[in-house]
Parts: C-alpha cells; structure tokens; sequence
C-alpha cells in the first residue's frame, strides 16, 4: 500500500473539505497532478478532489459548513471551494457520452474507475483519500514509477476525444518523461497518425499547450520527436527542432532559468503569433530577440541596448544558431555594458541641432561611444560635432 504524508494533505483546510464529503456519506479523492507531483517529489500547486456527490450536493454541503462554494464548472460536475482564500476544484466523477474531438458530453458517474477510464494517461488517473492511502484503478504507479507517459486503454481512442492529448502526450514526456527510455511508442504513433486533428482545435489552445511544453527543463526530446513525426510543422509551419538543445545546453552554462518564448524562438517558423495566439508582448519579445540574435550588434551593445537579462538571452540565442559556446568573459562585458549610461542628452545639442538633424546627431555620438567601449567621455563627444 502507498502512502501519501505530505504537508498539503494534512492541511486544515484540506481536511475540513474531505471531512465535509464524508461525513455526508461521500467519497472524497485528490486526483491528478497533486497525487502525481507528491509521488515523484515535484511542487504541489492545485488541489483537485473527486467525489461521488453531485455538484448540487456539493454546493449545500459546503453552504451549511459555511465555505464559499462557487459554480465553476458545474455543468461538467465542477464547483470550486474556498477555505482561507485556498481553492478546491471538486469534480463529480464523470464519465464520457459523446466527444467530437474538441470538448465532450458528460454523464456522473459512481466509481473512481470509471471516472479514471475518461482521464488521458494513466499517471493522471492517481487518487488519494484523506488519510493519504493512493488507490490506483489503472496500473498508473508503475508507469510513474518508470516515468512512462502512456495513454489510458486505447491511445486511438484518447486522442479522438481530445485532440489536444497530442500536444499533452509531448509536454508530459517532457515533463515527467523518462529520456533515456524514449516515448511510449504506441501513444507516439497513435498522436502521428491523428495530428491532422490538430487543425480543428482552437490556436489558444495550441499555443497554451505549446509554451507549457516549451517551459519544462529540458523540452528538446519531445520536440524533437514531434519534428519527426510532422507534428512539429503542423504546429508552426516552417519550425525546425536541430536547434533547440544546443539552446537548452547553453542555457545551463550560462545560468538562464528555462524560457518558453526564448525557446520558441530558437524554433524559428512562419506565422507564429496566428499559429499560436500569442499575445503581442510575447510576439514583441519573440521577435525582439531574433532580431537581435541576428543584427550585427556586438555582445557589449546587445547588453547595453537590451539590459542583462535580454541582452544575455539574445546573445545566447546567437551562439545556438551559430552552434558556438558563450564565452565567459563576453558575459562579464555584456553584463558591464547593461550597466552603462550615455552621457549626452538633446538638451546638450539644442539649440543648434532640431528635429531630425538632433536626432541623427545624438545616435551618430552613441554609436561611437559604444564603440569606444564606452570611454568616451561627454566632453570628448560633444567635440566630435
């Protein structure tokens, strides 16, 4: 028998909320990625509960306990309960009647089985009572166990009700994937065979699914295997995977945290902010970044234009695209460059200089101010008129 004893189950308001359901006469599971994360010793964020109550219960049954109870869902069995501000998602068991690939039609169920058979892999069908004991209806311990993602039953099937399970099947490798051992062959060649199903699916959708995916610690695997089965330029037409892990390599000797939109900038493409409905600052800052991975800019302007950060992660990206390492004592000038102010302003050359003339003279002195290497001192410039 498994155990769970983390802190999060032994929470008050944890408890009070298992507590509601079963002394009402009504199971009450965590479900899902707490289970999960808890198992495989990864961050807790969501509390997610199954129950056998319908939701109309569920909502007097957290009214009369005096908890704030809110219809989220409540067509497809959900309803949120919030104690101290903490959110409880409660999903009826549920189980599917009719799905068109997209969104499904459900009907409650009675049993964690039949509420696990609906769910997408079998580390996600993983329950635990109040008490922490983790029931597992479909053999979804070994497959966390050996960090397996495989789809639930038949993969055809799974991916018929949703076609977004493609996209989970990659982020979920690259998430809890094991990558020496590869991905589960059989869901991989269930999501090739279905990716056409992709083009009904909503670009938000994609896009969301794309950077979660792109923000897992090393997502080169999974993108690589997604470029060869062609769901990669299904995706982002154009998009090429070769230089992501030399990108994720970098990333690591340089210190950068893992950035989706840096990566999905590495992956290049056509159309990307309608493929993936970006919003406009990432689209901005997607193209900010290859600009600059591209202009003939040094390491010390990139920084000084950029900031440290920015500047870092563009030169980076240039490194990658060129396959070259980052040299050390680059960063340390780029990072004193990020730190450098002009010295001249236009009030300096007004009122002999106005309008474009100001404005061409002052980017002429900066220009070679940075290529002094910011020597240049106000004086010096301003005799350069």
């Amino acid at each position: 028998m498994t155990v769970l004893e983390e802190a999060w189950l032994q929470d008050p308001g944890a408890q009070a909320v298992c507590r509601m359901l079963e002394e009402a006469g009504h199971s009450a599971f965590f479900v899902g990625g707490c289970v999960r994360n808890a198992l495989i010793g990864v961050e807790v964020s969501d509390l997610d509960l199954s129950t056998d109550a319908r939701p109309d219960r569920v909502m007097g049954l957290a009214e009369k306990a005096g908890f704030k109870a809110v219809p989220t869902g409540v067509d497809h069995g959900t309803v949120t309960v919030v104690l101290d501000g903490q959110p409880f998602e409660i999903t009826t068991f549920r189980r599917d009647v009719a799905t068109d690939g997209r969104r499904a039609t459900v009907a409650f169920a009675e049993t964690i089985e039949q509420d696990a058979h609906r769910r997408d892999f079998t580390m996600n069908a993983l329950y635990a009572d109040a008490r922490g004991v983790v029931h597992d209806p479909l053999g979804g311990l070994p497959d966390l166990k050996a960090r397996r993602v495989r789809f639930i039953d038949d993969p055809d099937q799974r991916i018929r009700e949703d076609y977004l399970r493609i996209l989970r099947f990659f982020r979920f490798h690259a998430w809890f994937g094991d990558e020496d051992a590869g991905l589960d062959a059989e869901g991989l060649a269930a999501c090739a065979a279905h990716s056409d199903g992709l083009e009904g699916l909503s670009k938000e959708r994609i896009g969301h699914e794309m950077l979660r995916l792109l923000a897992a610690l090393d997502p080169a695997p999974a993108v690589a295997a997604m470029a060869q089965t062609g769901i990669l330029s299904r995706v982002i037409a154009g998009a090429d995977a070769r230089t992501l892990p030399v990108l994720v390599h970098l990333e690591r000797e340089t210190g950068l945290a893992p950035d989706p939109i840096l990566r999905l900038a590495t992956l290049g493409g056509e159309g990307v902010e309608a493929a993936l409905r970006l919003r406009k600052a990432d689209t901005r800052r997607r193209e900010r970044l290859r600009d600059a991975a591209s202009a003939d800019q040094t390491p010390s302007e990139l920084g000084y234009r950029l900031g440290q950060d920015e500047g870092t992660k563009s030169l980076v990206l240039r490194q990658a695209l060129l396959g070259q390492a980052v040299d050390e004592s680059t960063l340390k000038g780029l990072e004193s460059a990020s730190k450098q102010v002009f010295p001249l302003s236009a009030g300096d050359l007004q009122p002999s200089l106005q309008g474009p003339d100001l404005g061409a003279a002052l980017r002429r002195l900066e220009e070679a101010w940075i290529e002094s290497g910011f020597s240049l001192t106000r004086a010096e410039l301003l005799k350069r008129l």
